[in-house]
């Protein structure tokens, strides 16, 4: 089941609600992507990536749409392409995701035959897993490192810039 950030203000941190906000909601960005197979994109995004299927369209017969989302935001929308697709170089998708979870999104990436890079820390206090689609893409889930694994350094800098800006 893939999991919704909710905030909790007294917390100061996201939590994570484990229901899909499966409301329709006006969404101020989303990925369209062309996909080379259609059937094979929709059964990898729903089995390794943790999405849902909000609406296929049409309902019945061959679709032309297909609407993921893993949590309030992360949306995707799969088309059949139009002509051949190629591996978008230059080009990648993050999104959120809770550090507990990277280590089994990338063993069910590994299991559905896709590359997968990490869990991987990165030098700006991430942890991320790197996967690539059956068309090449190349989506990260990134996750805040614990904290007792975090670089104080890092975080020093990043507060002061944010302070000097201020």
């Amino acid at each position: 089941m893939s999991e919704t950030p909710v905030h909790d203000p007294d917390a100061g941190v996201p939590t994570i609600d484990p229901v899909v906000d499966t409301s329709i909601y006006p969404m101020p960005m989303f990925l369209r992507l062309e996909v080379s197979d259609l059937a094979r994109s929709r059964a990898f995004y729903t089995g390794a990536l943790d999405m849902v299927e909000l609406a296929v369209l049409p309902p019945s017969g061959p679709p032309f749409l297909v609407h993921l989302r893993r949590w309030r935001y992360q949306d995707l929308l799969l088309v059949p392409a139009r002509g051949p697709v190629s591996a978008a170089v230059g080009l990648g998708l993050s999104l959120a995701a809770e550090h507990d979870a990277l280590a089994g999104l990338a063993e069910r990436a590994t299991a559905f035959g896709a590359p997968v890079e990490g869990p991987v820390d990165t030098p700006w206090n991430t942890t991320d897993v790197t996967v690539t689609d059956p068309d090449g893409l190349r989506i990260t889930y990134t996750a805040r490192r614990p904290a007792e694994r975090r670089d104080a350094d890092f975080e020093a800098v990043v507060r002061s810039s944010v302070a000097a800006r201020d």
